[in-house]
């Protein structure tokens, strides 16, 4: 299990393919880089050098590439990797840490989606992980329109969009139940919106949820 520095913010963005959560957060990361903020963007699985290699592993290839258990595996070894030599040295020294994509990710893929699988997840993390971020935002929208999205931008790393939109709506059910279960810690944006309300909404949060912490 890993130690958490006491020092710096750990804010962490989620939500199916093609939801607008990557570019929430790169928007985010501008925002609080604008006001001078220390502040460092990265993304899972991948972040680190190591990570970024288990990234394509993951992501590409056919969506039966891997068994579930297996990817549990490598989504696991990719964050002890990305913790260990990019999220944790950036909190040490007081910084933001802003990450598209975290362990909530790995619950609902592998833990909600494939229902039976949840106490792999959960006993994993606790012992290679064990650290949750600050505060999570999950942008939500509607399963099949973000799956298009997704689809559209042809990336090349389509593997679970493959995996069709009967998948991406249990991972929505799987998001918003998260929601529900750490009311503390996620707090639900609605991303079927303009983008820049969007990113309002998620920037104020961000500062209330900064001044509460001085």
């Amino acid at each position: 299990m890993l130690q958490r520095p006491q020092t710096g913010i750990f804010l962490t963005f989620e939500g199916i393919d093609g939801s607008g959560k990557s570019t929430q957060a790169r928007a985010l990361a501008a925002s609080l880089l604008a006001q001078g903020h220390d502040v460092v963007l990265t993304r899972e699985p991948g972040g680190s050098t190591g990570a970024e290699a288990i990234r394509r592993l993951l992501v590409e290839g056919a969506a039966d590439r891997w068994s579930p258990e297996t990817e549990i595996l490598l989504f696991n070894a990719a964050r002890r990797d990305h913790m260990e030599k990019t999220v944790l040295p950036a909190l040490a020294r007081g910084a933001i840490v802003i990450s598209d994509r975290f362990a909530d990710s790995t619950r609902v893929y592998q833990g909600a989606a494939r229902a039976s699988l949840r106490p792999l997840v959960d006993s994993l993390h606790d012992m290679v992980i064990g650290i949750d971020p600050d505060l999570t935002f999950i942008i939500d929208m509607d399963a099949r329109a973000a799956l298009a999205r997704g689809l559209a931008r042809k990336s090349g790393e389509d593997r679970f969009e493959d995996m069709g939109a009967v998948f991406q709506e249990a991972l929505r059910a799987g998001f918003l139940d998260l929601a529900h279960m750490a009311p503390d810690r996620v707090l639900l944006i609605d991303g079927a919106r303009d983008m820049g309300a969007v990113s309002a909404d998620v920037l104020a949060a961000t500062r209330t949820f900064m001044s509460a912490r001085r």
